[in-house]
């Protein structure tokens, strides 16, 4: 069997010896006369750009733009920018840009095969990592590869998400405005005369999240971005209503993404002082977070200029499903024009759970956001969810025509739509209860458990449910933790691997050197049948020992919960694996039922029920992939 790369650049090199000569050499404008320059940098084929430039021949570069001396040393701060285009169009045509930045392209590898940037033995740049650049480069496109300040070939100290992050690569979209300086390795001055200034930048994850926090900036010249599976304030992806996810954080994360740095640059310092000011001991957004909001902290969503194309799993555990829900909300505020694609997986990219449908819309929405086509992308609907394992709905909006239903907890276990309970119920803290303990069937002095009647209908729920607890403790710093869960056997996209599976079959997208293959692994949604699925979860600090009155916010989601299924409460204290414990002790905890409530945004009709046997299952009967497996370990967004 010949080897994946030769079977690639075979087939792919059929493709390149196909195309017409004409269309390699020129791109004229329709009307047009074909020995002059070209007005557009592409060929337009059933209404999208046409791959007809050679990827082989593209011009590949890299340039150190010039940012502020970050890393405190006295000099100008040198950004790395790997840039691949098309030879074809040096000096004819000028094109736009689709950008990845990111800290990870020498430690720690980019999508789902784990790809690192590679060079020549001159140091030029000879691998992209994922397909973006061989897509779209062949399409008319430049492809710029940033190495975010304090990672790979760039100076400067990482500051997880702040002014280092965000206004290293910021400077990297001045430059190709014209905006800011850059030299090539001679030191020789460089500029980005080759480009209309026009850019878009995409990512997953951490580089995602430096997309956000550029938009943040309203820098000119930044046109579109894809956040995927990103963070939009940082406070969301460390905290939680004061409980931190782990201690020492952003001083750990930024420490890792520094390791395989080609300049060794001492970085203690900055690092120390993001240990000391990080705040775990209180969990208080304060200044050091709000340096780390895109929405509204020292970066502000009103400032965004830039379109948004949002992609995130409703099931991500580690990016959790505030960052996309709020942003979105705050970019509707602020008039951004958006879209959005919302999967049933976790942390994964829309490459890895829908190629198919993926790279076509991603292709129209660069040429519509980057090259001015109009294509019709920006009339369809804005919103593709998938509300049910394959099974996917479009909204112009959303949450789309949801209300809050209120049910109450009572005294008896159940949770209903009448009267409020005056009663209490109590529990007592256990620090090692897993979440698969506390959500099953079964006496359980650690937790209370709260379920409905069977729906007689199916029900949307869309958005994020919202749990007012009246809640008394007598720790000097108390915590809770609650879980919304649907209870009934179903075929549901599993937690395990993030709801994905990697096949061992491949598909190609885009064109081929010997160094930069174009053909990755396919993946599958991996799906079970499950007794139970927490649908969302929120956690709060309670200081003080004593009565409190405290409304959690809890994670986002969109699903279709069938008729014949029932609605569950949990309400702990500490959640082991989950989040920080601050309270270790086997406190008692008790709840006022008469002010405790669950708002549940649901579309259309309010939810109804009939009385039928619990579908709890006890904990023997849960299944693999029923929870998800997480951990308050440290954990990179990538």
């Amino acid at each position: 069997m010949r080897s994946r790369r030769t079977r690639m650049l075979a087939t792919m090199g059929a493709f390149i010896v196909a195309l017409p000569i004409a269309a390699v050499i020129s791109s004229p404008a329709s009307g047009a006369p074909a020995d002059t320059a070209p007005e557009t940098p592409y060929t337009l084929e059933n209404g999208v750009t046409a791959p007809t430039y050679s990827y082989p021949d593209a011009i590949r570069e890299t340039v150190w733009v010039t940012a502020p001396d970050f890393d405190e040393d006295g000099e100008p701060d040198r950004i790395a920018a790997d840039i691949i285009r098309p030879s074809e169009l040096d000096g004819t045509a000028e094109i736009p840009v689709v950008m990845d930045a990111s800290p990870y392209y020498l430690c720690c590898g980019r999508g789902n095969e784990s790809e690192l940037k590679e060079y020549d033995s001159h140091g030029n740049p000879i691998k992209f990592p994922l397909f973006y650049d061989n897509y779209f480069v062949p399409r008319g496109y430049g492809y710029v590869a940033v190495d975010m300040g304090g990672t790979a070939r760039s100076t400067g100290c990482v500051d997880q998400g702040a002014k280092n992050d965000i206004l290293t690569v910021k400077a990297v979209v001045d430059w190709l405005n014209g905006n800011a300086d850059a030299v090539d390795a001679d030191g020789n001055p460089v500029e980005a005369d080759w480009t209309n200034g026009k850019t878009g930048m995409i990512g997953k994850s951490y580089d995602g999240t430096i997309a956000n926090g550029v938009a943040a900036t309203g820098v000119e010249g930044l046109e579109t971005i894809v956040p995927i599976s990103a963070i939009s304030s940082w406070y969301d992806y460390d905290r939680y209503q004061g409980l931190p996810f782990s201690f020492d954080y952003p001083s750990w994360l930024s420490g890792v993404v520094a390791e395989e740095r080609t300049e060794r640059i001492d970085c203690s310092a900055k690092l120390a002082e993001m240990a000391a000011e990080d705040g775990d001991e209180t969990g208080a957004y304060d200044e050091f977070w709000a340096a780390r909001d895109y929405r509204d902290g020292v970066w502000q969503a009103e400032d965004v200029e830039a379109s948004v194309f949002i992609v995130h799993g409703v099931q991500d555990t580690n990016v959790k499903t505030p960052n996309f829900s709020r942003w979105w909300n705050d970019l509707a505020d602020a008039g951004v024009d958006r879209k959005m694609w919302l999967s049933r997986v976790g942390h994964v990219d829309p490459f890895d759970f829908g190629r198919e449908e993926w790279v076509p819309t991603l292709h129209r929405w660069f040429d519509h956001e980057l090259m001015g086509i109009d294509n019709g992308i920006d009339r369809e609907p804005a919103v593709r969810v998938e509300t049910a394992p394959g099974q996917w709905v479009e909204d112009g909006d959303w949450p789309l025509g949801t209300r809050p239903v209120t049910l109450h907890p009572r005294t008896d276990g159940s949770l209903t739509l009448g009267l409020r309970d005056r009663g209490e119920a109590g529990f007592v803290n256990d620090p090692l209860q897993t979440e698969a303990q506390s959500v099953v069937a079964g006496p359980n002095p650690n937790r209370l458990l709260f379920t409905t009647d069977t729906l007689q209908r199916d029900i949307r729920v869309s958005g994020e449910p919202q749990v007012t607890l009246d809640v008394s403790h007598t720790a000097a710093t108390g915590q809770v933790g609650v879980a919304l869960v649907v209870y009934g056997e179903a075929t549901r996209v599993s937690t395990q691997g993030d709801g994905a599976q990697t096949l061992p079959t491949e598909s190609c997208w885009g064109e081929a050197t010997a160094a930069d293959e174009a053909c990755y692994f396919d993946v599958a949604q991996r799906r079970s049948s499950t007794p139970l699925q927490v649908i969302s979860r929120g956690w709060a600090r309670l200081d003080g020992a004593g009565q409190h009155d405290v409304t959690v916010d809890m994670t986002a989601n969109d699903l279709v919960v069938p008729a014949g299924h029932q609605l569950g409460l949990v309400v702990v204290a500490s959640s082991r694996n989950r989040i920080v414990t601050v309270d270790s002790e086997p406190t008692p905890y008790d709840v006022g039922l008469r002010d405790t409530a669950v708002r549940l945004p649901v579309q259309g009709e309010p939810p109804t029920f009939t009385a039928g046997a619990s579908l709890v299952p006890t904990l023997g009967e849960l299944t693999a992939g029923t929870l998800a497996d997480t951990s308050i370990e440290f954990r990179l967004p990538r």
